[in-house]
């Protein structure tokens, strides 16, 4: 689908990313890839847009800006009632530094941390900042702030999914904007190969347990694809499945993911979380992969149960394996059909467009 609204002159936008790892390391989980994704139509489309990074990020052609300092905490290993933390030579707090240095240079900033800084800053920068929030509620602190720039700044926050929305008590007051993909990197296949597929951050928030048990309750062997962000966890796992059909591939560039990924009988996608969106899944359904998802946040919202993939009781072993039992009902050709129609990157760029014209107060023109 083609873009169906028009800017008249480009923006000069600042996308500031995620401070817990490098871009293009897999630490910054779906953040990355999505980033990656909006910056990439948004040139295509003539805005003009810079990258602030951590030192080490890699984008291939992307324009980024290094910046150095110590990387944050993840948000999902916080307690509901922690303080914020930051460490002493904060590459978080070097990032904002640089950007308060050089907004007059910018018509927006884009914030793509699910971080306390951001949104306490947001006041006392003379351009609007558009926060896109990449998790549900996990922290008091994180909920609070998130909900004083949604009230002070209307329009500001955009989120994944509804069901990610509906875990803040501001839910009303955040715009869901999806997700999108450039589609053309991800192959079709019609004919998979005899294993199922698993991709994440290796951390117990996305528990790959069941999915790993699920694999040897059925004999059926798994794919696992992901950055090693909890090597201790891994590790159990390891100790507790030792017979499990189980193999570790790293983390793939998305080149080498859907090589993999596409001949995979079914993506299993097993958070103990709600996930805000959940970007594996499109990938999946690009490639014509039906995926297996416990009825849990954003994934909840793409699969469609019965047609490109089925839907399981959270945290049901059985489920999962009741599900990989009738995966062969699933049509591949409709999985594809479904990323098309939905999550294409040129959509997602139409929907960046249009919150970027509200926050700035403009006036869209058919294109």
């Amino acid at each position: 689908m083609g873009a169906i609204i028009s800017l008249d002159s480009p923006l000069k936008l600042l996308f500031v990313s995620t401070s817990v790892g490098p871009l293009g390391s897999g630490l910054g989980g779906g953040v990355e890839l999505t980033l990656h994704n909006i910056a990439q139509e948004l040139m295509s489309r003539g805005h003009s847009l810079q990258i602030l990074a951590p030192t080490g990020s890699s984008l291939r052609t992307l324009p980024i800006i290094e910046i150095a300092g110590e990387l944050q905490t993840t948000a999902q290993t916080q307690l509901r009632t922690d303080p914020i933390v930051m460490p002493g030579a904060a590459v978080l707090a070097n990032m904002w530094d640089y950007a308060r240095r050089v907004v007059p240079d910018y018509d927006l900033l884009v914030n793509f941390a699910y971080d306390w800084l951001p949104f306490y800053l947001t006041p006392f920068f003379p351009r609007p900042i558009a926060h896109l929030v990449s998790m549900g509620s996990l922290t008091d602190a994180m909920d609070q702030i998130i909900e004083q720039v949604a009230r002070q700044f209307p329009r500001t926050i955009g989120v994944h999914s509804q069901a990610q929305a509906a875990t803040f008590s501001f839910a009303s007051h955040c715009r869901c904007l999806g997700n999108g993909f450039d589609l053309s990197l991800y192959q079709f296949c019609g004919e998979p190969q005899p294993w199922l597929g698993w991709v994440g951050r290796i951390a117990p928030e996305k528990g790959l347990e069941d999915a790993i048990a699920a694999a040897q309750e059925t004999g059926m062997p798994l794919k696992i694809l992901g950055a090693m962000q909890d090597a201790a966890y891994w590790q159990q796992l390891c100790q507790s499945y030792p017979h499990a059909p189980v193999e570790y591939l790293g983390f793939l560039p998305t080149t080498e993911l859907q090589q993999v990924l596409r001949q995979c009988r079914a993506l299993l996608v097993t958070p103990r979380w709600v996930e805000a969106f959940g970007n594996v899944a499109i990938e999946a359904l690009a490639c014509g992969v039906p995926v297996i998802a416990y009825r849990r946040g954003g994934p909840a919202e793409i699969v469609k149960d019965g047609k490109t993939g089925w839907l399981v009781e959270p945290d049901s072993v059985p489920g999962l394996v009741a599900a990989i039992a009738k995966i062969d009902q699933i049509d591949r050709a409709t999985c594809r059909q479904q990323s098309e129609a939905e999550f294409s990157q040129a959509a997602m760029g139409d929907r960046m467009e249009e919150w970027f014209a509200d926050i700035l107060g403009i006036t869209l023109r058919p294109a």
